[in-house]
């Protein structure tokens, strides 16, 4: 799973305004028209994605309930979350 909020180089609290001027920053480092390296057209495109994905309200939710299941964030503090969680179902 790539981590989107890396490939803009924000981080998970980032708001909305913060994720806009990082793509722009991002989109215009890697554009494959400025940037002669042969891996700048990947870069672009993963730019690209992560910004449509942490663009929209919605699919950064998801995106982010998928980050918390997989443990990317911090492993200790989901599993914390968890346990709680199913502990407070149990009682």
């Amino acid at each position: 799973m790539q981590d989107h909020y890396l490939a803009l180089g924000v981080s998970s609290g980032a708001s909305l305004a913060d994720i806009k001027k990082a793509y722009r920053l991002q989109a215009a480092r890697y554009h494959p028209d400025r940037n002669p390296a042969p891996d700048a057209a990947k870069r672009f495109r993963a730019v690209q994605e992560a910004y449509d994905i942490l663009g929209d309200a919605a699919l950064r939710e998801t995106y982010d309930d998928n980050r918390k299941r997989n443990l990317l964030d911090d492993p200790l503090e989901t599993a914390r979350v968890i346990w709680a969680d199913y502990f407070q179902r149990l009682l």
